[in-house]
């Protein structure tokens, strides 16, 4: 059983634990339904959907690297508003972020939070960013907007925790090489998991 909030508790046996890289899952999670994905939104929106129709789970935990300039290195941040950063079609008169025709706002809002931990807004693109300039979204990734989506749309609790792995600055990727074997540890003291 992990428990999100004082609302929500799940069975481990219905829990998808979703992951770009088997590096940021690591041996705790081993025993556990775990999807990797690979990196990028249309990796993990393919995946993803592909695992919900083979078992269609009570609740997607996503859970990876991600930078920020604003949250400290190793700190775990969830997130429940997502802007797919990289989407720009403003040149035909669309807002910022937002995918045209899709009925989906630029600021797409879906998912739950944990108790004692921080929430923000994450900004999903097919980059590896390291010039984060943006006020709009305080921690970048490269999946979290494509798995939200799905989430909602299929009507699945979502939940988004991201470790902070590097400042999405010129240090990022040197950073993100050293941190990302740490997510899974704190990760599994943070849900309670045992190895």
């Amino acid at each position: 059983m992990i428990k999100i909030n004082q609302e929500y508790s799940f069975p481990l046996e219905n829990v998808l634990f979703s992951f770009a890289l088997a590096a940021e899952a690591a041996e705790v999670f081993e025993s556990h339904h775990t999807l990797i994905t690979g990196i990028g939104k249309v990796n993990a929106a393919y995946e993803l959907t592909k695992a919900i129709q083979v078992k269609r789970p009570a609740v997607i935990v996503n859970l990876g690297s991600a930078g920020s300039n604003f949250f400290k290195k190793g700190e775990v941040v969830c997130c429940t508003k997502f802007i797919q950063r990289d989407m720009d079609v403003r040149g035909l008169g669309y807002a910022q972020y937002e995918t045209p025709l899709s009925g989906v706002p630029p600021l797409l809002e879906y998912g739950l939070t944990m108790d004692g931990v921080n929430v923000a807004t994450c900004g999903t693109g097919d980059n590896f960013e390291m010039g984060h300039s943006s006020s709009a979204y305080k921690v970048v990734d490269m999946e979290a907007y494509a798995i939200a989506l799905i989430a909602m749309k299929e009507k699945i609790p979502f939940l988004c925790l991201k470790y902070i792995s590097d400042g999405a600055d010129d240090n990022a990727a040197e950073d993100w090489l050293v941190q990302v074997h740490k997510a899974a540890v704190a990760y599994g003291e943070l849900l309670q998991l045992k190895k």
